[in-house]
């Protein structure tokens, strides 16, 4: 598991194809990342929460699970 800004994110390691994907648990949209590193999926995992905020505070929705 990883966390950010209060986001917990789950993944899982595809080893065929050495990729990791995963999403953000305890939300009711569905937020995921992916990357071929560990940094690249915890870059990837940030860009997506930092795009679901946004998107959230666009549509005037309070964002789930954030801390």
């Amino acid at each position: 598991m990883i966390e950010y800004r209060g986001y917990t994110g789950i993944f899982e390691y595809d080893e065929e194809y050495e990729f990791f994907s995963g999403h953000i648990i305890d939300t009711r949209d569905g937020i995921n990342f992916e990357g071929r590193t560990v940094a690249e999926l915890k870059e990837s995992m940030r860009h997506a929460v930092d795009d679901y905020l946004e998107f959230c505070e666009e549509k005037g929705r309070e964002s789930p699970g954030c801390g």
